[in-house]
């Protein structure tokens, strides 16, 4: 690696940026509207599959990329003036603790989709990761990145596939897991972080914007949420599942009946190499048909005789002729 570069500190750039928590504020506003949202869709409340929909999961991935860079800008920040190991053991300490619970407590709580590789796995092993790149150019360090993102799609092997070394992001085995954040391609959002915190110390524009403080309430809240930020993702799912729950139980809020039904439908005909649209259209003119019957309450609380399941196979073919009519 390069020999340490000194680069020159701006005497008025502070100990700690507003605006470095501000931003992290803001992404954390962002992350609570796709766990509400996958909250909602977990619990059925909405027709919406956010896990599956490809905008929900683009927002999701755009959420991580924006943590994982501000934790290399404020890597680099942090340790402008050299590292404070008990200030940086504390927080790594604190955000493995976290890593350890969310995985304990989403095993017990979703098994099939359990947490092991999340958000704060990825950044308690990238803080370490990053210590040899501290000092290092912001060349090198978006080069690093890149070959950090083109891992995945050059490197493979079958040993990479053990399911002990799917952390590493480099396995073609599907998995299942509520937050899944491995060290490829991920830990180049650090690195490209990292750069711009380089960047940034040399920059006379970085020290003017340092001095920006949020005096309005709502930027108040986003520094204290950003300053606080890993507490607040402790505590917010709780809270959302919580609130959602009880609003379940009073009778404020009810699961889509329809929604277990169309994703059982669609999946299995999509087995059938049907496209999306013709297995929309067949699903929904099947489950129209079921409701005329007077099948759907039987439907829904899978009491369907043998004789109404052919009922409602016969239904499901007569959609797909209505949709495919024979020349």
């Amino acid at each position: 690696m390069n020999a340490p570069v000194s680069l020159p500190v701006p005497p008025t750039l502070p100990r700690r940026i507003d605006l470095v928590d501000a931003a992290r504020g803001v992404a954390l506003l962002a992350m609570f509207v796709f766990h509400f949202a996958y909250d909602l869709s977990l619990l059925e409340l909405i027709a919406t599959d956010i896990q599956s929909h490809t905008a929900w999961r683009l927002f999701a991935r755009m959420i991580a990329a924006t943590f994982l860079t501000l934790v290399g800008i404020s890597l680099v920040l942090a340790t402008r003036d050299g590292l404070n190991r008990k200030a940086y053991l504390k927080r790594l300490a604190m955000v493995g603790a976290a890593a350890t619970l969310v995985t304990v407590a989403t095993f017990f709580a979703i098994p099939d989709n359990f947490i092991f590789f999340g958000i704060l796995h990825q950044v308690a092993l990238a803080s370490v990761l990053a210590l040899p790149f501290l000092r290092a150019r912001p060349a090198l360090l978006l080069g690093t990145a890149l070959l950090v993102f083109a891992a995945p799609l050059a490197i493979a092997h079958p040993v990479l596939d053990t399911p002990a070394l799917a952390w590493l992001g480099l396995s073609d085995l599907p998995l299942q897991s509520a937050d899944f954040v491995p060290v490829f391609p991920w830990f180049g959002w650090v690195l490209v972080g990292m750069a711009l915190g380089r960047l940034s110390l040399a920059s006379p524009l970085a020290a003017r914007l340092a001095q920006w403080r949020g005096d309005s309430l709502p930027a108040r809240g986003l520094i204290w949420g950003g300053r606080h930020s890993l507490l607040v993702y402790l505590v917010h799912q709780p809270v959302f599942m919580g609130a959602l729950l009880l609003a379940i139980q009073l009778g404020l809020a009810r699961p889509d009946e329809e929604r277990p039904f169309l994703t059982s439908c669609q999946r299995s005909c999509a087995s059938e190499a049907l496209s999306t649209a013709t297995c929309t259209a067949l699903c929904g003119c099947t489950m129209a048909k079921i409701k005329e019957a007077g099948l759907w309450r039987k439907t829904v609380e899978n009491a369907l005789t043998p004789d109404d399941s052919l009922r409602t196979t016969e239904f499901a073919r007569a959609c797909y002729r209505q949709g495919n009519p024979q020349p």
